[in-house]
């Protein structure tokens, strides 16, 4: 009960917020009811719920130019087509209406220029026909396009690899048909326009800004088009750190329950990648394989062998191949790399949350010092939360396991979007709009593509830039 003992005022905080019962957390009683989960529906897990004791096994060893601690992943090359927008036919109200929104389209931070108005005007004046059907279902189809998935060139998306699932639910000819069917073309917008309240806080300050302020109105412009590159509605109960701002929050029906400090990639190589993935379990007393740029390239495998009593008290465990590579696993415990919890989200980028012994680093105001992972302040707290809504464990089962020392693996049955953002202008935790420092340096491309004429949308979905894995999250 240690755990829960030092964590548990947080996750009951939760669960009060939520309106969950919190009688059985607090009585601790064996077998009482657990609360009932605010989660989507989602099928249960094939993996068993939990798993103990399961030491993952050491890493085969990869051959690469980069350092020892960095994998790069390459890629096949695949071919981008342009996409082409569907020929509907359209009368002239329609055309009209079309024409008043893409005039009015500036308040969503978009370029009416970029959609033809003065060639659409000259085709509504000469009369109904294939001419006004290809212009009209052209432009609309572009502006669908940029509403629904942004504007930004994917080549200007830097180590972005949120793959934004709208244009499947919301396709194109879907939107234009029912638009037209429905005589409500200038709906469309409602339809298609991020919806969390942050966009909204976002769209008010752009048009509340004087023209004459062009550097802020382009940067709220740029931040409002990163809102379109994600899912049009992020989910009921989803997690999402701004990187910029080095803060995780919890979110339920768009309100914020609670939020964490977060330390993340250093600029370069090991700078913190753009995601959209999904939690899929939380490890408490997670092992941590250290990489060979520290078991090799620092001794530290040789140490480990040479000085047993020095390892076990240390944490560390040595095995040695027939090969002759050493590999090294900490143990858990508190002075554990990854702290005393991991939250999975299994991506290419082997970039996940995880807790640290570090926590000095949380009092620094720019917490930019890890390898790409996202390091989490209070993590147990999120952990246990997380193991109480999402697999749906009595606390005091979950209190057991956290303070257990022994390596667990809780599987989630109802699973947690997880949302890697870069928003350079955005609502802080407070509720406050402000700008945030560029740390990577992703805006200029973003705002040097706003200066340009509007690019033909192809068939990619997310950076084509190398995926970087990490395996040190230091």
């Amino acid at each position: 009960m240690k755990n829960f003992n030092r964590f548990g005022s947080g996750v009951v905080s939760v669960l009060v917020t939520l309106g969950l019962p919190v009688q059985p957390v607090l009585a601790q009683q064996a077998g009482a009811g657990q609360p009932e989960s605010i989660l989507p529906e989602a099928p249960a897990s094939p993996a068993p719920a939990r798993a103990p004791d399961q030491t993952p096994a050491a890493p085969a060893a990869v051959q690469s130019s980069a350092p020892a601690d960095v994998q790069t992943v390459s890629k096949p090359v695949v071919q981008q087509l342009f996409v082409s927008e569907p020929v509907m036919s359209w009368s002239l109200a329609d055309a009209n209406a079309l024409l008043a929104t893409i005039e009015g389209i500036g308040s969503e931070g978009l370029i009416p220029a970029d959609y033809k108005p003065g060639d659409l005007q000259a085709a509504i004046a000469a009369g109904e026909g294939d001419a006004l059907d290809a212009l009209a279902s052209q432009v609309f189809g572009w502006l669908i396009e940029d509403l629904r998935d942004g504007r930004t060139p994917m080549k200007d998306r830097v180590q972005w690899f949120a793959v934004d699932p709208d244009q499947d639910k919301m396709p194109t000819a879907q939107i234009m048909a029912q638009a037209l069917s429905e005589h409500d073309v200038t709906g469309v917008v409602d339809k298609l326009a991020p919806t969390n309240p942050d966009y909204a806080a976002l769209k008010a300050e752009f048009n509340a800004t004087p023209e004459e302020d062009t550097a802020k109105r382009a940067l709220i412009q740029a931040n409002m088009d990163r809102w379109r590159w994600l899912k049009r509605d992020l989910g009921e109960v989803y997690l999402m750190t701004n990187v910029p701002e080095f803060q995780l929050r919890l979110v339920v029906k768009n309100k914020i329950i609670r939020t964490y400090k977060t330390v993340v990639g250093k600029p370069g190589r090991t700078a913190t990648p753009q995601l959209a993935e999904t939690v899929s379990a939380v490890v408490f007393n997670p092992t941590w394989t250290v990489p060979q740029s520290i078991v090799k390239g620092e001794g530290l495998g040789q140490k480990v062998l040479n000085n047993p009593v020095w390892a076990r008290n240390a944490g560390y465990k040595a095995t040695k191949a027939a090969n002759g590579m050493v590999y090294v696993v900490q143990q858990p415990g508190p002075t554990n790399s990854l702290g005393l919890v991991k939250i999975d989200m299994p991506n290419p980028h082997a970039i996940y949350l995880h807790d640290t012994p570090a926590k000095w680093a949380f009092n620094k105001k720019v917490r930019a010092f890890s390898h790409g992972c996202i390091r989490t302040e209070r993590a147990v707290e999120l952990g246990m939360t997380m193991a109480i809504l999402g697999a749906q464990m009595p606390a005091s089962e979950v209190a057991d396991i956290s303070s257990s020392r022994k390596y667990t693996k809780v599987a989630m049955t109802r699973t947690f979007p997880v949302y890697l953002t870069y928003f350079t202008y955005a609502r802080s935790i407070d509720g406050d709009l402000k700008a945030f420092d560029d740390i990577y340096g992703r805006d200029k491309p973003v705002l040097a593509s706003f200066t340009q004429p509007r690019e033909l949308k192809t068939t990619q979905r997310k950076s084509d830039e190398e995926v970087i894995k990490l395996d040190n999250p230091l």
